[in-house]
Formats: structure tokens, sequence, C-alpha cells
């Protein structure tokens, strides 16, 4: 049985307001798993608590109830972050030093060096498209570019988990499909990825499970297929068959020498459930 690369249980986070005895339950008793090797996209609109689920996944927050493991680890653990790539939906970096220069900073505090440092910064610098900008300022990076550079970072000590928080914000379309494109190619190296977004397009086409958070709440979860498959309708995709013949299809096709090519559940979209899940909360409210 393989162990789950992270795993929620009972989590609630409160947070009290100082002078104003008030409180903000920003996460209530959520309970979830990420599998190894799968793309998860915790989804919600702002405030729903993603940010903070994922903080107390990274042990930065302690839950005022529940717990959180990364590969069976508490997240309180030092040695739990060990194994995990983090990039913030606003890093920060120097922006005086180079592509090089950042990787081989962030490859010395991850314990790395010499021969085996050299070959990872040129092996990343690849993979994110960067190798020609390699000695330029950040100073001079666009937003994509500076997403990309925070995503060799986030690798550059080879972890088995890499948590995204909205990796394409701010991001051209371009960059933003060159983003994807690189968590696809992880995730076919077997590197497990949670990303929080608010792009559902986009998470419908890289995510294999999602849960939908609103008001601190997991209101979907599941895997993407099963959640977006509309109940009782079926669609046919027939080939080489004249449209005359449409009428009492599943008879003619066989009758006019047509071919059922598919025949598979009808779907929403993505963006559809989640406007649908989010409502729902609202008015139970």
């Amino acid at each position: 049985m393989n162990r789950a690369a992270v795993s929620v249980r009972s989590l609630t986070k409160v947070y009290r307001i100082p002078f104003r005895r008030q409180v903000v339950e920003a996460v209530r008793d959520l309970s979830l798993e990420v599998a190894a090797g799968q793309v998860y996209g915790l989804l919600g609109p702002n405030g729903s608590g993603k940010s903070t689920t994922l903080k107390a996944i990274l042990g930065l927050i302690t839950p005022t109830r529940g717990d959180t493991e990364v590969f069976g680890l508490n997240s309180r653990e030092v040695a739990s972050r060990q194994v995990v790539g983090f990039l913030p939906e606003n890093p920060y970096f120097y922006k005086y030093l180079t592509a090089d220069e950042t990787l081989r900073f962030f490859g010395r505090l991850s314990g790395l060096g010499g021969v085996t440092l050299r070959e990872r910064i040129d092996h990343l610098l690849h993979i994110v498209g960067l190798t020609a900008a390699r000695d330029r300022r950040l100073s001079t990076y666009s937003k994509g570019m500076l997403q990309r550079i925070g995503l060799a970072q986030a690798l550059i000590h080879e972890p088995k988990l890499l948590i995204l928080d909205e990796p394409t914000a701010g991001v051209d379309p371009a960059g933003s499909r060159e983003i994807c494109n690189l968590i696809r190619q992880l995730k076919a190296q077997g590197i497990t990825v949670l990303l929080s977004s608010h792009l559902l397009a986009q998470a419908e086409e890289i995510c294999d499970r999602v849960g939908i958070l609103a008001d601190g709440i997991l209101v979907r979860e599941g895997l993407l297929r099963d959640l977006i498959t509309v109940p009782n309708r079926t669609e046919l995709t027939v080939e080489d068959l004249p449209s005359e013949t449409l009428p009492e299809i599943k008879k003619i096709v066989e009758q006019r020498g047509g071919r059922l090519v598919e025949r598979r559940s009808v779907t929403t979209s993505l963006e559809e459930l989640f406007l649908e899940a989010t409502r729902s909360e609202e008015k139970s409210e």
C-alpha cells in the first residue's frame, strides 16, 4: 500500500483578532489525501482557506485542531520539509542576482555544491526554458520568467512533493501554458504536485483530483473525471455517418455502415462545478 504524499485530518485553524475579541475560522474540519504521483488542485474563491491549508501542510502555521502529514511525517517536524519544494504566490528574489546565482544560492542552502550543483542548475534552467537568460539579472525578468525561476528554485533539491500557490497568477497566456506543460512533465517524472488556483480551466487540464473549498469547508472532493460527469446523460461520437441518419441513431449506425467511435458520460466544466458548489455553500450559511 502506497503512503499518501499528503494527509490532512480534521484540520481546523482559528485566527484571533487582537483587541476586537473576534475570531476567524479560516479552515473547518478539513480532511483530504493527496496520493503520491498525483496532481491535486485545491480550488476556492479568495478567503476560502486555500493558503491556510498549504501553510499548515508546510508547517508554517500550527493548526488549532487536527494535523497534517507529508509522506507519513507530521508537518511540525523539520524532516517533513526536506522532500518538499514550495513556490509561494508572490515569491521574493534578490533582483540583483542572475538566474544562475539565484539557483546557486538556493542550492547551497539545500546542502548542494560542486559538480552536483552545477549540473543541477544546468538541468533546471534547461527544463524551465531559461538557459539563454541564465546570466541576466532577475530585475530584467518578466512575471512569467520569475515564476519559472521560482519553479526551478523549488526543484533544486529534487523534492518528491511540489507545492504551488497560484503558480500562473499574473502570467500571460503563453507563460501559463509553459508552466502547465512543466507541471505535466514533473508528474511524468513521478513528482507529486499540490497546487492552489482560481484558474479553473487550467486546473481542469492538469489536475487528476481536486478539492473545492468555500468558507473554510471542503464542499467537493474527488477525481476530476467523476466530479464533472453529468449523471443520466451519455454522448455518442459517430464517424462516417450521414447527418440525415442521426434519428434513431443506435439502429441506423449499424444499418448505414457507420462506426461508433466513442461512448462516454457527458461532463460539465470544472468552472460550472466550482460555481455550483460555492453557491450551494453560501445558501446553507
